[in-house]
């Protein structure tokens, strides 16, 4: 925060997403996991980044996403970078991901 003739001004950065690097963390974050990177959907207008997940020998659980996803958030600061991120498998899409997550949460 700047304070400018004496009003309090916040400035917002948005820089764009080394994709790249993105996906790397993705990758490996996955391979962590037992899983692989099936696909990840780039919306760059909104800063959505969709990424689905699959695991050869068994089933995607909640905590492969979960983990996925929490690679991404160490890597990527989300005040700075700006962005929506969510982890999903071809057995569960990325917005039923999300509802498991609430509901854990709540």
């Amino acid at each position: 925060m700047n304070e400018i003739e004496g009003r309090e001004v916040f400035f917002f950065f948005y820089t764009d997403m080394d994709k790249e690097k993105f996906q790397k963390i993705v990758e490996t974050a996955s391979q962590e996991r037992g899983c692989v990177l099936v696909e990840i959907k780039w919306d760059d207008d909104d800063n959505v980044f969709d990424v689905t997940i699959d695991k050869p020998d068994g089933d995607v659980d909640l905590q492969d996403c979960e983990y996925v996803h929490r690679a991404v958030l160490a890597a990527f600061d989300r005040n700075v970078e700006d962005y929506s991120l969510t982890v999903g498998s071809l057995g569960i899409d990325a917005a039923e991901a999300d509802e498991m997550l609430k509901s854990i949460n709540e």
